[in-house]
């Protein structure tokens, strides 16, 4: 079967520049890895196909051999071959590498590789008072400083990690894998290019130990719970002299006795009495500022709702206050004396002599009961 073209391959036109053959090739290699079609036999040829193809157009003089004589001009038994130099493809094979698999950390002086540390997370309990109208709060977390003992080395008595002799200080190794070769971290001394054979006894070889720090955190008026204030630099430390991590403070608003925040409005139950509800009269309720009074009317029925503009709460980004929402429910008198249950049984007697007009919603509701019963044809 005659040979594909290798411009053909690749995608790319015969007068491609060197950035153009390298681009189509890491394109074709992300698609058809082995390690992303893991078992595709057609995905593996394409890859060893464009991987050929790429050693030859890579090489300049194999490039205007391929150009003058086609595939005969890079036959092997003509002195051909299909081994490219060690540079542009091991080049472009370490790029793609690092986009199939990702890079974890980055590298500075003597193979040691560094990385960010880690975001933690601290959850901070406030009453409602304390979200609504903002608050400092001081908090206590884990944190890992240097060994005052080696002095952050990790080594015993003042001493310097030794080169690890696996990889020569460079902090990765290369490992063949059927018919290409990946580049690793050092499985002995994890990409630090050092180790330690006679570790610190206070901090175990690790350089760092822990304490506890207290911090300041400012938390604004008109939190809630879910909301989460960022602290930069104030995570767990980088390795290596990575950048430290982030702490987020996650807001957990505890439950009030008396209200519920609901967005920005507040809403509390208020008892009052039968007398009050049927005579009307006036209901001092509390705020978080303070106390307002509310004006109850005549006939007030239980699951009424009174609403008090810019009681509730004010955006923690700004904008109108919410409202405080007062649901009224009628409480029936318990524990009566004769003298009370005398009067409340008079009292019942004089409002049966007046029908349904002293109760509407009862009157209502018998009326729906016997249209009811009567669309069933009892």
């Amino acid at each position: 079967m005659a040979k594909r073209d290798l411009y053909e391959i690749l995608g790319v036109a015969k007068n491609a520049s060197e950035a153009d053959l390298k681009k189509a090739y890491r394109r074709l290699a992300m698609k058809y890895h082995p390690d992303r079609n893991p078992g595709d036999e057609e995905a593996e040829a394409h890859f060893k196909e464009a991987k050929e193809a790429y050693e030859v157009l890579s090489d300049a003089q194999k490039r205007a051999a391929y150009d003058q004589f086609g595939h005969a001009g890079i036959d092997p038994s003509m002195g051909g071959g299909r081994g490219a130099g060690p540079g542009n493809f091991s080049d472009i094979f370490s790029d793609v590498f690092g986009d199939i698999f990702g890079g974890g950390g980055a590298r500075r002086g003597g193979g040691r590789q560094v990385f960010r540390g880690a975001d933690l997370r601290y959850t901070l309990q406030l009453s409602l008072e304390e979200a609504v109208q903002g608050t400092e709060a001081k908090i206590k977390v884990p944190s890992l400083v240097v060994c005052e003992v080696c002095t952050g080395t990790g080594v015993k008595d003042g001493g310097q990690p030794e080169t690890c002799p696996t990889c020569h200080g460079h902090g990765d190794v290369r490992v063949q894998q059927g018919f290409f070769s990946i580049q690793q971290t050092c499985p002995r001394c994890h990409g630090t290019g050092t180790i330690i054979t006679n570790p610190c006894t206070n901090c175990h070889g690790r350089g760092r130990v822990e304490e506890t720090k207290t911090l300041a955190v400012k938390v604004p008026p008109g939190v809630d719970t879910g909301d989460r204030i960022r602290l930069t630099g104030e995570g767990e430390p980088g390795e290596n002299g990575g950048p430290p991590g982030d702490l987020y403070v996650q807001i957990a608003v505890k439950p009030h006795p008396i209200f519920t925040r609901v967005g920005n409005d507040l809403r509390c139950d208020v008892p009052i009495s039968m007398v009050v509800a049927a005579l009307g009269g006036e209901q001092e309720v509390p705020t978080l500022s303070g106390r307002v009074s509310l004006r109850i009317p005549a006939g007030t029925q239980t699951g009424k709702v009174f609403r008090v503009r810019g009681k509730g709460v004010t955006p923690v980004r700004g904008g109108a206050p919410g409202d405080l929402l007062c649901r009224v429910g009628v409480e029936t008198p318990v524990n009566l004396t004769k003298k009370q249950r005398e009067l409340l049984e008079e009292f019942g007697n004089t409002l049966e002599e007046g029908g349904d007009k002293h109760a509407p919603q009862r009157s209502s509701w018998l009326d729906g009961v016997k249209r009811f019963f009567e669309d069933l044809k009892f």
